[in-house]
């Protein structure tokens, strides 16, 4: 059994479309703990995995947007397993697999630049405020800016 006792905390934080956003990477010996809160708290925890044997993708951009952010695009062989907790609604439930199989391939993807056996299994706890009606068309620019903050603390050495 893997030593988990040995961990690396990184934290990073910033106010996306008027909310204070945290960020934490936990890096274990046999796993990854990402946790996104924009309540203090842990939120739900949905545990990501990928077999040793499926393809991580290639970034995905779109020609018509040159200048937006593109990120790995998530393999389908993703399995998501609830651990604690649950979304509040089917619609953020989809919304939440979207932030875990994309949080898990991010970290899987920069990590394979340095380890070739890097398909440790990926914790996300989410716990995002309440977004108005009127806010709801943030949700991308939110999406793209939790996804850069990944990308910083992945590649922090």
């Amino acid at each position: 059994m893997a030593d988990s006792s040995h961990s690396t905390n990184r934290q990073k934080s910033r106010v996306i479309n008027g909310k204070h956003t945290e960020v934490i990477l936990q890096i274990y010996s046999d796993r990854y703990l990402v946790l996104v809160t924009q309540l203090g708290k842990v939120g739900a925890l949905i545990q990501a995995s990928i077999p040793p044997t499926a393809p991580l993708l290639d970034k995905v951009s779109d020609p018509e947007q040159p200048n937006a952010l593109s990120f790995p695009e998530p393999s389908p062989a993703i399995e998501q397993t609830p651990i604690l907790g649950r979304s509040p609604s089917e619609d953020l439930q989809t919304l939440h697999s979207l932030y875990v199989a994309q949080i898990a391939t991010i970290i899987w993807t920069e990590e394979a630049k340095l380890r070739s056996d890097s398909r440790r299994s990926v914790v996300v706890g989410l716990a995002f405020a309440k977004q108005a009606e009127s806010q709801q068309a943030l949700e991308r620019e939110q999406f793209e800016s939790i996804m850069t903050l990944v990308y910083d603390l992945v590649n922090r050495r």
